[in-house]
């Protein structure tokens, strides 16, 4: 809505980082890691590890905290879920991961 107002108005509309742009990469695999970390496989074939912890404080996703539920972490529809209720946005979690390298 800002970039439609900005370009109605005839001003310079706001751009978008294209290395910020995702393509849409899904969850292939997930793994729990100690201290509130998923290591995770996307369809790019890019490995991350996402750290929970700094999301542990909002009510959806407190129920992490107890540690033997958060390594149920499973992957479902290309995401991360444990339940129902609580899952990730596949581009949050590939945005805010950490790139591992990977040896074959």
């Amino acid at each position: 809505m800002a970039n439609w107002s900005l370009a109605a108005n005839g001003n310079r509309i706001f751009t978008i980082d294209p290395f910020k742009i995702t393509m849409n990469q899904r969850v292939l695999k997930v793994s729990y890691q100690p201290d509130y970390k998923l290591r995770i496989i996307f369809s790019d074939g890019d490995t991350k590890m996402f750290d929970l912890r700094p999301y542990l404080d909002y009510p959806i996703y407190q129920s992490l905290k107890d540690e033997s539920f958060c390594s149920k972490a499973k992957v479902f529809n290309g995401t991360v879920v444990w339940n129902e209720e609580i899952d990730f946005d596949p581009d949050t979690l590939y945005l805010e991961g950490v790139s591992l390298l990977v040896t074959k």
